[in-house]
């Protein structure tokens, strides 16, 4: 094992949860101070944590996942080396209400024994419709509700359904909701239903809704997938290889950025990025690797101070021959705070978190930069806590 950093996080990364939250409230704008501020016990007293190893701190910025029903042995030891940020669950994890609540307090167990004083982030896909990963609400699709007589409040029961199931199993971020403004029926977003609107203003109104209703039931939310896939035809899926999508700068702002502008004044917690390639911002990378597209449009331009995850990490629009470790590097060093492992193999995220503990040694990664998206990860844990 690493030795411990002789950093200064003893007094500002991993110090008190709440202090992190407070740090970061005191950051952001109107609305987002507003939304910042701890939902839950916001009278905690401070909780010290011990300094970390840089294997440690490496692992704030991972979220796991794993195959079947039973949690592996690999996984909970990894929790409880204080290695792990969160998991995201999948269909295949999930049998019942009563058995994912099981396998939630076993995580939660093994993190209660490990050296980080802080929630694990338990994750899935809570779209509604077709993309739901528990049983229950919400029911309707994005699409449904988009075209409902009031679609703001249709996205407000919605986001306050899939607070409320999530919550209720234990769960405390929602990978949703979509705000991609799709073009062409059936295309890629729309094929699922997945999108409220081909109106940017319908898809920003809903989706301020969901995030706000959402977030009162002390589920954190997340937008996605950034900067838009509303344009992807039927077989661009990124999942599956490279994709380009060529819409000019002044229709990806106007058009495909517009709901994320409502999102940030909603205080949505998280963005996801999208691994598409857009040649109006940056040519040479995927959203979710490109410093142009994190830092100077979502960060800067938006104004967008929460916690920034990738899509899945081994989607096949990356380079294949780019290995966990450098995928993992790469997003890093773009400015994605989360690494989203969801291969359901807990030794890909054990890779990914070999891969910056290595990077943050050695300088690749910049100490500075590293404990700020530490200090992010951090207040979001204390957030939903």
């Amino acid at each position: 094992m690493d030795a411990p950093r002789t950093s200064s996080l003893r007094r500002r990364t991993l110090l008190a949860a709440a202090g992190a939250a407070v740090a970061t409230a005191s950051a952001a704008t109107g609305a987002q101070r507003a939304a910042a501020a701890p939902l839950h016990h916001p009278h905690r007293p401070p909780h010290r944590q011990p300094e970390l190893t840089s294997r440690q701190l490496a692992g704030q910025r991972v979220v796991y996942s794993y195959p079947g029903l039973t949690p592996p042995a690999a996984l909970l030891d990894a929790i409880r080396a204080g290695e792990v940020a969160g998991v995201i669950f999948f269909g295949e994890n999930i049998s019942s209400d009563a058995q994912i609540t099981s396998v939630i307090g076993q995580l939660n167990q093994a993190n209660v024994s490990g050296p980080v004083r802080l929630p694990l982030l338990l994750m899935t896909d809570q779209e509604g419709g077709e993309v739901r990963r528990l049983p229950g609400a919400p029911a309707q699709s994005e699409k449904q509700i988009g075209e409902a007589g009031d679609p703001a409040g249709a996205a407000s029961t919605a986001g306050t359904q899939a607070g409320q199931n999530l919550a209720g199993v234990g769960m405390n971020v929602n990978l949703a909701p979509v705000l991609d403004v799709y073009r062409t029926a059936g295309n890629f977003i729309d094929e699922y239903q997945r999108s409220y609107s081909m109106d940017p203003a319908v898809v920003s109104s809903c989706g301020h809704a969901f995030i706000e209703a959402q977030q009162k039931t002390g589920v954190a939310a997340t937008a996605k997938h950034f900067p838009g896939l509303g344009a992807a035809t039927t077989s661009q899926n990124t999942d599956e290889g490279p994709v380009t999508l060529t819409q000019g700068l002044s229709e990806l702002r106007s058009v495909d950025e517009a709901p994320y502008t409502a999102a940030v004044c909603a205080g949505v917690r998280l963005v996801m990025c999208s691994w598409a390639v857009y040649p109006a911002l940056d040519a040479g990378r995927p959203a979710g690797l490109s410093s142009v597209v994190v830092q100077r449009e979502l960060r800067q331009r938006l104004g967008f101070t929460g916690v920034t995850i990738t899509d899945a990490l081994e989607a096949g629009a990356i380079d294949p021959s780019y290995d966990t470790g450098t995928r993992a590097v790469l997003a890093a060093t773009a400015g994605m705070d989360l690494l989203l492992c969801s291969a359901r193999d807990a030794s890909q995220g054990a890779d990914a978190v070999t891969a910056l503990a290595s990077a943050l040694g050695s300088g690749q990664l910049p100490t500075a930069a590293f404990d700020a998206a530490v200090e992010r990860v951090t207040a979001l844990r204390e957030w939903v806590g």
